[in-house]
């Protein structure tokens, strides 16, 4: 069941409540045929996702929702974490741990507690944004070790994608990994039996959650900010118009993945 009939994409942040003002760096929700949302903060945005899953469900309509930040780690790390080579553990995982709110949170506490674990302090986890120091994690690669793979086999073949073990600096996605994650979870334990995540489950649910990268089509959103749109706004826009532009068969191929514990992106 690979037909859908909305399609939606979500621009993460892991920071703080990004204020009033629309603005790039922030997190931005898409639907084809919308004009995109701005979110200043992570609360509101469960909160519209919540919502918007129940508006699918009541209307009897099958919803795919793309997020852009990775929804497993590299190889070994679900079973070094939660002693099962399951990705949606270690969603469980941080769900139990991860601490929120719009103006702080722990994600680089329990990074630091990650490493100290499973890496000795010296990884896989690095980069501290923070004023104040955290035992566990450094703020640069200096005596960094990281005892699984750097990245993830699709990342390896994503020119330009990040690594999910840098938690800051331009461009790193980590931090929106520790962030993302749990709320994913919640929804999942919200609308249990409702939402099924690609690849890891099949998509029999009359929800998807599946992972996209909006950098795979930067011309389109290079000639969007040329144009004056924002950034974030272009790219949530122009992924989701992109798939819901996608003959089915294509869609189908392209959900044809076996990565059951690192995840893919999407189009990849």
């Amino acid at each position: 069941m690979t037909s859908f009939d909305r399609f939606i994409t979500v621009d993460w942040s892991g920071g703080n409540d990004t204020g009033p003002r629309p603005r790039c760096d922030a997190i931005w929700i898409g639907e084809a045929g919308c004009v995109p949302l701005y979110m200043r903060n992570r609360g509101l945005a469960e909160g519209w996702l919540v919502a918007r899953v129940e508006q699918a469900l009541t209307q009897g309509d099958r919803l795919c929702i793309g997020f852009d930040f990775p929804f497993g780690y590299p190889l070994g790390f679900a079973r070094a974490l939660t002693g099962r080579a399951d990705p949606l553990a270690v969603w469980d995982w941080l769900a139990a741990r991860i601490g929120d709110g719009p103006k702080a949170n722990n994600r680089f506490d329990v990074a630091g507690s990650i490493n100290l674990a499973l890496g000795a302090g010296r990884g896989p986890f690095w980069a501290n944004a923070l004023k104040r120091d955290i035992v566990g994690l450094g703020r640069t690669k200096a005596g960094y070790e990281n005892p699984f793979p750097d990245k993830r086999a699709c990342e390896r073949q994503a020119k330009g994608a990040f690594s999910c073990w840098q938690l800051a600096g331009a461009g790193s996605v980590g931090s929106q990994v520790l962030m993302g994650l749990p709320v994913l979870q919640r929804l999942r334990g919200l609308f249990a039996g409702r939402i099924a995540v690609w690849p890891f489950e099949p998509l029999t649910a009359p929800v998807a959650f599946v992972e996209v990268w909006p950098s795979l089509r930067p011309d389109a959103v290079r000639l969007a900010e040329q144009m004056g749109e924002i950034r974030d706004a272009a790219q949530v826009r122009l992924t989701s118009e992109w798939l819901a532009g996608l003959a089915p068969a294509a869609l189908a191929a392209m959900l044809q993945v076996d990565q059951p514990e690192e995840g893919w992106i999407l189009g990849l």
